[in-house]
């Protein structure tokens, strides 16, 4: 089957969120925002740590993460439905596994707690026969 992936399709938001989360997670905009910060320091004396002065490196940084967190929510997004995907596949191709369990993430809060302890009951139980066939070991 030939590679459906297209690294330039999907709209210009997500071109952008894509390009600019990489950007933004890079060595290089760790070491601008700590220069940044430095330089606003330094700045201090200068400007005799007026309110404009404090003003700008705040309006600059809650600016700068308004933006970024919805590009961390974007990426976020697309990453969990990606590992969501690719689990439904593993479970659609595994042929002992629950069909049941594609898509759960679409259930209510309810239903995944109700299946949360469904399978902590399973694991208790299977916990039990476990340390049973443990004791009778000489």
């Amino acid at each position: 089957m030939a590679n459906p992936r297209n690294t330039t399709s999907g709209s210009w938001f997500t071109n952008l969120a894509n390009a600019s989360a990489a950007a933004v997670g890079s060595p290089a905009a760790f070491i601008f925002a700590a220069a940044t910060i430095v330089a606003w320091l330094i700045t201090g004396p200068l400007f005799h740590y007026s309110d404009t002065w404090q003003l700008v490196v705040n309006s600059w940084t809650n600016i700068m993460t308004f933006l970024v967190v919805f590009l961390i929510q974007n990426s976020q997004n697309r990453d969990a439905r990606a590992i969501n995907l690719k689990l439904d596949e593993l479970i659609r191709s595994t042929e002992r596994a629950h069909n049941d369990m594609i898509d759960i993430e679409r259930l209510s809060d309810k239903e995944l707690e109700s299946l949360a302890k469904r399978y902590e009951r399973i694991r208790h139980e299977w916990d039990e026969r476990r340390s049973g066939r443990d004791r009778q070991r000489p």
